[in-house]
């Protein structure tokens, strides 16, 4: 009988490695490193975002005008820097959470971490929605509607912009491989 038992746990762990489910300490090591690279990432990110685009600025003569352009003039810019800013609040507040919890025996961190990982992640999605439209926009114009692009005459401003958005992206896929890591453990958690 017991020769059986161990060959059912045994077939029972390499079905649980295949599906990819932490099973020894070293894949729980792997998947708290994996957590916290993923955030630190995001906050870098985030934080090159907000760096770019707060720095990003041009002026051009227009028919003896000074036009300027910058983030600010745009909502969905703000909405984008407002965004990372969070996040990037948010990332730095969870590589400290998510360190202290893994002290703790608690099930319920890994649900709780899958819930702050996709408010995170639909807040970044968001973002970086808002300006990618406005950015299309600034680079291609909307003829229909009699929007001209500007991305012509502000090009040096466009590109830092896109950069920005860029980088945003970057952190979202972060939050978005950390939701579905988290989502992953908590399922797995939950049919122990």
């Amino acid at each position: 009988m017991a020769p059986e038992v161990a060959r059912d746990k045994a077939s029972f762990m390499l079905q649980a490695k295949s599906l990819g489910f932490p099973v020894s300490n070293t894949s729980k090591r792997s998947f708290f490193m994996a957590q916290i690279m993923l955030r630190v990432f995001a906050a870098v990110f985030t934080l090159a975002a907000i760096c770019v685009m707060a720095t990003s600025s041009q002026s051009i003569i227009l028919l003896g005008f000074t036009i300027k352009a910058r983030y600010s003039y745009s909502s969905a810019m703000r909405f984008l820097l407002v965004s990372d800013a969070t996040i990037c609040t948010f990332s730095v507040i969870s590589v400290i959470f998510v360190y202290c919890l893994s002290r703790s025996a608690s099930n319920f961190k890994n649900f709780y971490l899958f819930l702050h990982d996709m408010v995170i992640m639909v807040l970044a999605i968001s973002g970086c929605a808002a300006a990618t439209a406005v950015g299309y926009i600034s680079r291609y114009g909307e003829g229909k509607m009699g929007w001209m692009a500007i991305c012509n005459r502000v090009g040096k401003f466009c590109n830092q912009m896109m950069i920005s958005m860029v980088l945003s992206y970057l952190a979202f896929f972060s939050y978005f491989a950390l939701a579905v890591m988290s989502g992953k453990k908590a399922v797995y958690q939950a049919n122990e």
